[in-house]
């Protein structure tokens, strides 16, 4: 059985500290997906070279919302460079972009803050929401989306009853390292499942850490996810005959930059050496992996949901190599 990975890219703005501060800060548009230094985009621009180089099929959740700000054009060229590229577009929805659609939002903020979550929320609310977001594929010119993410892996059952409503038949929402819903039915750590009429691929959430009854989890990321981590979780998918394995990631994960204006950007060389490092074994190794968009589980999705629900683990001595990775990675200047 190969197994089947789903690279996802969460492609979105950011509100750039416009809510803690909006006298001094602004939200941040192309520049936050982009990431170019020199004239050189080590964000979306490195992902795509990087897929086309090794041939990789990802998908892109591309956030929707945004346009309550900065209209269409933006996010709508974005969208169509992907697609123009063979990748997969999808949607993805943060809610709190909306809270741009009053002109009093500065005067606003003390008394009525605004809320980012997708669970807690009524379906007449998540529908049009969703609503709002394939409207804005279709002014931008892309086919119409058959899968979402949240933002922030924010889900409960409302959401799924709510992409049934609109006609979205598969969800990547769970990442239970990044937000964990208070059903447990949606304890997703691998796999696919359905939830209702929706087939839903969590991201791979795994245990790096166990001490005595605790165990500690982890989502699979780009910047979390050391690549000794990632070759042996796909080992491990590999003999416990795990169908799916979902990574998440941003196009700004590959550069250093300064917050909350993405400032002074720099190249991200360490995530930018593991996301290479992934294509690169994925393409020699087809044999048993096969890089899929999510959109590529819709005619077999039934099939494919199985409903098995496995935690993998990875070897301390990986775990500890990535905490020194990453802190040295976090001392460097590029």
């Amino acid at each position: 059985m190969k197994t089947q990975v789903l690279i996802t890219i969460d492609t979105e703005f950011s509100v750039g500290g416009a809510f803690a501060d909006p006298e001094r800060n602004r939200p941040v548009g192309p520049e936050a997906v982009f990431c170019e230094v020199g004239g050189r985009s080590h964000g979306l621009g490195f992902l795509l070279d990087t897929f086309a180089e090794f041939g990789t099929k990802a998908t892109f959740f591309v956030e929707a919302l945004n346009a309550h700000f900065f209209g269409d054009d933006p996010m709508g060229a974005i969208a169509r460079r992907i697609r123009d590229a063979g990748q997969d577009v999808q949607l993805h929805l943060h809610p709190c972009w909306t809270y741009f659609e009053r002109s009093d939002w500065r005067s606003r903020l003390q008394s009525d803050p605004p809320s980012d979550h997708m669970h807690s929320r009524s379906v007449d609310t998540l529908t049009g929401w969703m609503q709002q977001g394939i409207a804005a594929f279709e002014r931008w010119g892309i086919e119409r989306p058959v899968a979402m993410r949240t933002g922030s892996m924010m889900a409960d059952r409302n959401v799924y009853r709510a992409m049934e409503a609109v006609g979205l038949p598969l969800a990547s929402n769970i990442g239970l390292a990044v937000y964990r819903p208070a059903d447990p039915a949606l304890h997703l750590y691998s796999g696919v499942h359905r939830i209702g009429g929706i087939t839903e691929a969590p991201v791979l959430t795994y245990a790096d850490l166990v001490l005595g009854e605790r165990t500690h989890l982890k989502s699979l990321t780009v910047t979390g996810t050391s690549w000794g981590e990632a070759r042996a979780l796909l080992d491990a998918a590999q003999d416990e005959r795990v169908e799916t394995v979902v990574l998440l990631t941003h196009p700004f994960e590959f550069a250093k930059y300064t917050s909350p204006g993405f400032r002074d950007i720099r190249p991200n060389g360490i995530n930018q050496d593991r996301l290479r490092r992934l294509c690169r074994h994925l393409a020699d190794n087809t044999d048993r992996f096969e890089t899929v968009p999510i959109s590529g589980l819709q005619t077999n999705a039934v099939t494919n949901a199985t409903g098995r629900n496995t935690l993998l683990r990875v070897p301390v001595h990986r775990t500890l190599g990535r905490i020194l990775e990453n802190r040295v990675n976090s001392l460097r200047s590029a």
